[in-house]
């Protein structure tokens, strides 16, 4: 799975550019650059359009995975070309 290099859009950025413990709601998700049954946990995990999540952790190796997200009262890892398919918005 090859994405494109990391691009803000207009409003928001993608969830692996988020600055650590910054709140963001979720505004698009590009399913299709995800491999079916991957799409299918985030969703069973809650990670949609409209979730609130904040970035908690970055691994410090060199590709910087995995990534620890948090939404509502959980923490999940994910890998960081599945954060690159999520854009957001940073909230207050």
């Amino acid at each position: 799975m090859q994405l494109a290099a990391a691009s803000v859009t207009p409003g928001g950025v993608q969830l692996d550019e988020l600055p650590i413990g910054q709140p963001a709601r979720i505004t698009a998700v590009d399913w299709a650059c995800l491999v079916p049954e991957e799409a299918q946990r985030l969703r069973a995990l809650g990670l949609d359009d409209g979730a609130r999540v904040t970035l908690a952790y970055r691994g410090v190796f060199a590709g910087r995975d995995p990534l620890a997200v948090e939404i509502g009262r959980m923490t999940v890892a994910l890998r960081r070309a599945h954060a690159r398919a999520m854009t957001v918005e940073q909230v207050g």
